[in-house]
């Protein structure tokens, strides 16, 4: 790819392999990190893959989140769902959409359910939760599927813990919220799973309201300023960034541990290594890649100049590959240093569950590790099914064996 191509359409083929970045993205990060992108619909927008450049362009809020105050253009093709003609309504609670100042005004009451102090004071359930997914799956005869068994539960169980949601809905909620991040798919399709979830979260927060718990849902259904409606928008953006995110990490981090022997045997014979194998983890696979800003005015980044209205992609996986930032960056290095890197995001849109991601990776990997020293894939690497379809990425099985 030289300077002067402009992709058409977001490349996505994992041709790199499974854990990299798609070959194109790498190489137009090289040559110009922000780069403009032609859409499928003609929308002429950019791509940001270049470290410094995803870290300014998240970091300045004329960047906006929101879909409401113009067209967020898609940056592929998708069959069955029409190309956007105007705005998208605003999610009432969805913070992730939103900009300051009311971005900040939903935030802040979230902000003291997510300390590092409550997160260090959840890590004994958190670590609890876990070793007894660790028993249940010592139970099985080999192979079985580490995402059913192991990886997916896990988050579900904490997240259903922390919000107050009966363990029991579990499987409508993922069910539902795996529809939901499907990329190709009908409008119809998606507006459903997501009416689905809506639905029940709404009737969920009319009892917290109604009949409060020890929970986090039900200490933000106490502030009488919040809507049931911005409640259930929150109720869903935490379900669904709670359990998706850090499921997929679990079985992906496997995944990429087991096809590096030499790393993987050095962390389990020292487990000490396990925060900056997590870090080391979370930048090497970022599996929440792909995010989108608007641009409310002309905006200069990296030398380039941003129209106003443009569709903005950034790609937080090929950032936190950029050699510019992380030496050697395709390596997996449990001895690096990670810190810095954006795979919770940068800027007032930080992830605010980090924490609670980071404690349960470290659970999570620490307690596969120690319980199942001969853990091995069950099937070819290439036989792995990836997540290519959907909007994060990981594996949709991963099938384990190991020696009784």
């Amino acid at each position: 790819m030289t300077e002067t191509t402009i992709p058409q359409g977001l490349p996505m083929d994992r041709d790199a392999g499974p854990f990299d970045p798609p070959s194109a993205i790498t190489r137009l990060r090289e040559t110009r990190p922000v780069s403009p992108l032609a859409f499928p619909d003609g929308h002429q927008g950019w791509l940001v893959t270049g470290y410094e450049a995803v870290r300014r362009l998240m970091a300045d809020t004329r960047f906006s989140s929101r879909q409401d105050i113009g067209i967020v253009h898609v940056p592929y093709e998708v069959e069955g769902m029409p190309a956007p003609t105007e705005p998208s309504p605003p999610m009432p609670g969805v913070f992730i959409a939103m900009d300051p100042p009311e971005h900040g005004r939903l935030r802040k009451r979230l902000t003291g359910a997510f300390t590092v102090k409550r997160m260090k004071q959840l890590e004994e359930q958190i670590i609890e939760i876990t070793e007894r997914q660790l028993d249940h799956l010592a139970t099985l005869a080999p192979p079985v599927d580490l995402v059913a068994e192991f990886a997916l539960p896990v988050p579900s169980l904490v997240i259903c813990e922390l919000l107050g949601v009966p363990y029991a809905d579990r499987e409508t909620f993922q069910a539902n919220s795996a529809q939901f991040l499907v990329k190709d798919q009908t409008l119809e399709e998606k507006m459903g799973a997501l009416g689905a979830m809506m639905g029940y979260l709404t009737e969920l927060v009319t009892r917290k309201r109604a009949e409060p718990g020890e929970d986090i849902l039900s200490d933000l259904a106490r502030h009488e300023d919040l809507t049931v409606e911005e409640l259930t928008g929150a109720a869903f953006l935490m379900l669904l960034a709670g359990h998706e995110t850090t499921a997929n990490m679990l079985a992906l981090g496997t995944f990429a541990l087991l096809e590096h022997p030499e790393q993987l045997a050095e962390l389990r014979a020292n487990p000490e290594l396990t925060p900056g194998a997590v870090e080391e983890l979370m930048r090497y696979l970022s599996v929440a890649d792909i995010f989108y800003r608007y641009a409310t005015e002309d905006i200069e980044l990296c030398g380039e100049t941003i129209p106003e209205g443009s569709t903005v992609v950034i790609s937080l996986l090929a950032a936190n590959r950029d050699p510019e930032r992380f030496e050697n960056p395709d390596q997996l290095d449990i001895h690096r240093t990670a810190r810095g890197h954006t795979a919770f995001g940068h800027g007032v849109h930080q992830c605010l569950g980090q924490q609670l991601a980071r404690i349960e990776m470290r659970a999570g990997f620490d307690g596969l590790l120690r319980r199942f020293p001969s853990l091995r894939l069950a099937v070819p690497a290439g036989d792995v099914r990836l997540r290519t379809d959907m909007n994060v990425y990981g594996v949709h099985e991963l099938p384990v064996t190991w020696t009784a």
